[in-house]
């Protein structure tokens, strides 16, 4: 058995084997001979969604540049791409994505496949125009926004191939200036919420739940649009921040993106933490549940009851916005939506202790889970929070009719045995 864990520390991996093809032909080769397969992105989940008892394929290593096209305003970057390498590539050439992951040290193909939401508007997976993946049977398919199913196979959990390349929207560069605030008092936020979510092009409220008021809420201003809390010293009874600092209390601001208002490219200022240094706090686990924007407030006075239960096991808490997409297993399907997201001590047990109470407290909200992330729900209950699910398991069933890309975790939460079986 192979010593491989996740980015967290908190999942020993269980493949026989891990390659690293170093191009697509090896990849083909690999898929082809495999009798159970999943990819392998930069570790970044916090669960089993990577895992399996077969090959793992690491695309870390794969051959190919990254190819712009100016005309198309697309950018082909294979799928073990971080995203701080591609933001640098787009810098270059005058380009942007329209967002970027919090975490710059993420890979593309990773964020995209569980729909990672990143730093606001809409999620990670919205830019993808085309895709490019290896099937059950060593074949390579390639599909692009005219194919059928396509928005079934933008974020594919890892079921239905192995993804190499993928191709993202861009637009011209821009830049951005990014504003803290200290204390944001929770009345102001339930009662002003939507005027504070919409106050930039990017904002999060980060605290842990309990006293008064919110520790912070960062703004990231779009300088090519209109900002009006741009160079403000008060914000709903915030106060401007003097100095730099990080969302984790106790943790140096040295690896946050640039603040104090400040204009840097979107690439410095979207996400959260430095592609330079080591990502958020390192020693925690993650769960994340988006809801619909609709009962954003009922789910935050249902949390805030329950914060004293949560607090305890709590590093931060953050809330952000995230636009509606087509997309079938997206967190948001169908909705505009809120995400709740926990950076928890690691106390797994005492956390996972805690998820199904947290689960309950949130589900008149409707909410859906990272799929990378820790959360309890099982397939019925998924099944009700996606609509498009059972499409997904018949696309499942076509491309994979062998379940070679279905683990343990796939088999329990998405794709159930006896649901592809005849």
């Amino acid at each position: 058995m192979l010593e491989e864990y996740n980015w967290a520390g908190n999942l020993r991996y269980s493949p026989e084997e891990i390659t690293q093809p170093a191009s697509i032909d090896e990849v083909r080769e690999t898929v082809a001979a495999a009798a159970a397969v999943r990819t392998l992105g930069t570790r970044h989940s916090f669960n089993g969604i990577a895992d399996t008892p077969g090959v793992l394929v690491n695309l870390e290593k794969l051959g190919g540049p990254m190819v712009l096209d100016a005309d198309a305003r697309t950018v082909t970057v294979n799928a073990g791409t971080r995203y701080g390498e591609v933001a640098g590539f787009l810098v270059e050439h005058g380009f942007a994505l329209h967002n970027m992951a919090s975490l710059p040290h993420i890979s593309v193909g990773g964020a995209v496949a569980t729909a990672t939401h990143g730093s606001g508007t809409g999620n990670l997976a919205q830019a993808v125009a085309a895709l490019e993946l290896v099937t059950a049977d060593g074949g390579l398919l390639r599909v692009d926004r005219s194919s059928p199913d396509f928005s079934g196979m933008v974020v594919p959990l890892g079921a239905l191939g192995v993804v190499t390349r993928i191709t993202l929207d861009i637009e011209p560069a821009y830049e951005v200036r990014q504003d803290v605030f200290t204390d944001l008092p929770w009345a102001a936020v339930e009662e002003h919420f939507d005027t504070i979510t919409t106050a930039a092009y990017s904002v999060s409220i980060f605290g842990n739940l309990t006293g008064a008021a919110a520790s912070q809420v960062w703004l990231k201003s779009r300088m090519d649009r209109e900002q009006p809390y741009a160079g403000r010293q008060d914000f709903f009874g915030a106060a401007a921040s003097d100095v730099p600092r990080n969302p984790v209390p106790g943790m140096s601001p040295v690896n946050c993106t640039g603040q104090l208002g400040v204009p840097g490219s979107w690439s410095d200022r979207l996400s959260h933490f430095r592609l330079g240094f080591m990502p958020s706090n390192g020693d925690e686990l993650q769960s994340e549940y988006l809801v619909d924007r609709a009962s954003a407030v009922e789910a935050l006075r249902a949390l805030r009851a329950m914060s004293g239960r949560i607090a305890p096991l709590l590093l931060v808490a953050e809330i952000r916005t995230v636009a509606a997409d087509d997309l079938w297993l997206s967190t948001s399907y169908g909705r505009d939506t809120v995400a709740f997201h926990f950076t928890w001590k690691p106390r797994q047990d005492a956390v996972e202790a805690l998820l199904p109470e947290l689960e309950a407290a949130l589900a008149p909200s409707r909410a859906r889970p990272h799929w990378g992330k820790l959360f309890t729900l099982e397939h019925a209950q998924l099944l009700q929070l996606y609509p498009r699910l059972g499409d997904f398991q018949q696309l499942a069933r076509r491309l994979d009719p062998e379940r070679k890309f279905v683990n343990p975790f796939l088999a329990r939460k998405v794709l159930p045995a006896g649901l592809l079986a005849g």
